[in-house]
């Protein structure tokens, strides 16, 4: 990966307090280097085991913009921005070879041979040990690196929304991955730059969904 590009943009917490949510985008295209940077950034995210078992599709052809759109309810954002990224997710990624994420540890300097022959083991055992729930636990992965997009985008001047309103079946159809029954689709993210401003529809108190070592405890704050 190359080193990721520095510029001048909101800073964290500032980006979480203005994001929101956009259902309208202005036709504005996304610049190469700005969508590179952004691609940086989201795979910047953690990932069990740094497996990396997300499989990002940038969906940016006007066609298969509206074949996405169709398999999401016709939903007109994806048409109006100039990207959707798609996140799908490797249910059995940890089983496979894993030979590149191995060979990148040690060549970063962040695994010794020691870790890497205990990864070897226990990595698959661990998977393997997840039955059912291995595709929790990709989605899982798939949402924390689009949780790093909408930030990262929010950060640079762009907008973005979380979209769970659409057809499994139909979203790997048109990502070609309709005979892949091992892939699951998390979540769809237009990006683009907002045509309308939305305001904070305000969060409930913290005592309502916060609590402090057990659920009868709510935080106050």
């Amino acid at each position: 990966m190359n080193p990721i590009t520095q510029v001048q943009s909101l800073d964290v917490p500032s980006a979480i307090a203005q994001r929101r949510s956009i259902k309208s985008f202005k036709s504005d295209p996304i610049s190469k280097e700005l969508l590179h940077q952004l691609v940086e950034l989201t795979v910047a995210a953690p990932s069990s085991y740094n497996i990396q078992d997300w499989r990002i599709v940038v969906v940016q052809d006007e066609a298969q913009k509206a074949a996405l759109s169709a398999a999401s309810w016709n939903q007109q954002q994806i048409i109006q921005a100039p990207v959707t990224f798609v996140f799908a997710a490797d249910i059995y990624a940890g089983e496979k070879d894993l030979t590149p994420v191995f060979e990148q540890g040690l060549q970063t300097g962040a695994w010794n041979e020691g870790t890497v022959n205990y990864f070897k083991t226990a990595i698959p055992q661990f998977h393997a040990g997840l039955g059912d729930k291995r595709r929790e636990y990709a989605i899982k992965d798939a949402m924390i690196a689009a949780t790093h997009l909408v930030l990262a985008a929010e950060s640079l001047g762009l907008s973005t929304c979380f979209m769970n309103g659409w057809i499994e079946d139909k979203v790997k159809e048109v990502i070609g991955a309709a005979n892949e029954p091992d892939l699951a689709i998390a979540v769809l993210v237009p990006v683009g730059y907002a045509a309308e401003p939305r305001l904070d529809p305000g969060r409930l108190p913290f005592s309502y969904n916060v609590f402090v070592d057990k659920l009868d405890n709510p935080y106050q704050g």
